[in-house]
């Protein structure tokens, strides 16, 4: 909800007296109605007005002659603020708002599953929203999703190339093929139901993040021990420690994108509370304004007696995770409307993300759908306070699914 402030040259004064001194993203309607406004964000609102709606100083840019209102909106720190820019621009300028915004697309492994022989890429772009293809993300940059779905497909046997196969046993192959790294599906080196288990493990081992094939390597490891086939057990223990090279690399954010779910945590402009950011399918919903110290709630409660007027009771004390849990059943899960605002969410999430310096704290929903409340709750804290993220257990995606394997004594 965007506040207004009318703007008027002789009444400048006031107006500049009656702003506050805080982050906000801003609009700036002009007084000619067939001219575009201008949007923005800022850290310090008065300030920022102030420069633009002064008198002109030497060659300063001066915008009071051309403005007739001003419509702001406070907002708690930098994500909050450039996600609400970009909601602003896609509302005032629906056509060219993306140039704008230069947001960078958030690079993707995709898994073809549309095409008769599904093979691995790494791509910018979400064709459709009805598309048969997985995707997996978001990465920091495109050759570390290169490097992952090169080292990934060191362990399988799916099909490197790019072209669109028409099986012939006369084909020659490729060097995949004679490095028996391939099935070969370009002449007929395998059947096509063989091919199509490969490709089920491969899609398994990117929703797991390795963790399948950790469980499969180990299992097969542990049974060559036992039949006292020692280099067979070597050579899975040297293909397990490659494969948690391969998870160690992977940060927390990757997930098939249509199951990154989440809670964003940032900090907020009203006293007392934080906002909470919802990550549903890797869609944005926010901000969720969160009072930190909020306690129970007084409730008025029926007589038992005549005689008896009814009395003001109070409700037990509801624990913050309790509280954050019903805020968030409360907020319905955003969908993307079309591919393109998926990929523009995404590229927001991934920007903050990967930051070396961010503000806030993120945490992901396991297999079970389930998010870690108790991290949750220490991390209101921090994020309330300012203070840095403390060193957790699970930092990355690899490191977590490497703790579950040595939990599950693999």
């Amino acid at each position: 909800m965007l506040t207004r402030s009318e703007f008027a040259v002789e009444h400048d004064t006031e107006f500049f007296e009656a702003l506050p001194s805080i982050p906000a993203v801003f609009v700036l309607r002009p007084k000619d109605a067939g001219a575009e406004p201008y949007v923005s964000k800022t850290t310090n609102l008065h300030r920022r007005l102030q420069r633009l709606l002064s008198v002109a100083e030497g060659r300063r840019l001066s915008l009071r002659e051309r403005v007739c209102a001003v419509e702001w909106s406070a907002v708690g720190g930098d994500f909050e603020a450039g996600f609400a820019l970009y909601r602003l621009l896609r509302e005032e300028f629906p056509a060219k708002y993306a140039e704008r915004l230069h947001l960078r697309p958030a690079p993707l492994v995709q898994l073809l599953r549309e095409n008769p022989y599904p093979r691995i890429a790494v791509t910018s772009r979400i064709r459709s929203l009805r598309s048969g293809s997985v995707y997996f993300g978001p990465f920091a940059s495109r050759p570390e999703a290169e490097q992952y779905a090169n080292d990934s497909l060191d362990f399988f046997l799916l099909r490197r190339c790019t072209e669109e196969l028409a099986p012939d046993p006369q084909f020659p192959g490729c060097v995949y093929s004679e490095m028996k790294m391939c099935l070969a599906p370009c002449f007929k080196g395998c059947s096509d139901e063989r091919y199509a288990e490969e490709s089920e493990r491969v899609g398994q081992f990117l929703e797991s993040h390795g963790h399948s094939l950790l469980v499969e390597i180990s299992r097969a490891r542990d049974e060559s021990s036992e039949r006292l086939e020692f280099e067979a057990a070597a050579s899975a223990h040297a293909r397990l420690e490659k494969l948690k090279a391969v998870q160690s690399r992977i940060a927390e954010i990757v997930h098939r994108i249509d199951r990154l779910n989440g809670l964003l945590l940032q900090p907020s402009h009203l006293a007392g509370h934080i906002e909470l950011f919802r990550v549903a399918g890797g869609m944005l919903q926010g901000p969720i304004a969160f009072d930190v110290s909020a306690r129970g709630l007084k409730v008025e409660s029926p007589a038992t007696g005549p005689s008896q007027s009814a009395a003001m009771l109070s409700v037990p004390t509801q624990s913050m995770e309790a509280r954050i849990k019903e805020l968030l059943r409360a907020a319905e899960p955003a969908k993307p409307k079309s591919a393109q605002e998926w990929m523009e969410h995404l590229a927001i999430l991934k920007r903050w993300y990967y930051r070396t310096n961010k503000v806030g704290e993120i945490f992901f929903e396991d297999e079970r759908g389930v998010l870690p409340m108790r991290r949750v709750v220490r991390a209101v804290g921090r994020v309330f306070k300012g203070e840095k993220p403390a060193g957790d257990l699970s930092e990355t995606a690899g490191d977590y699914w490497i703790f579950r394997s040595k939990e599950a004594g693999l």
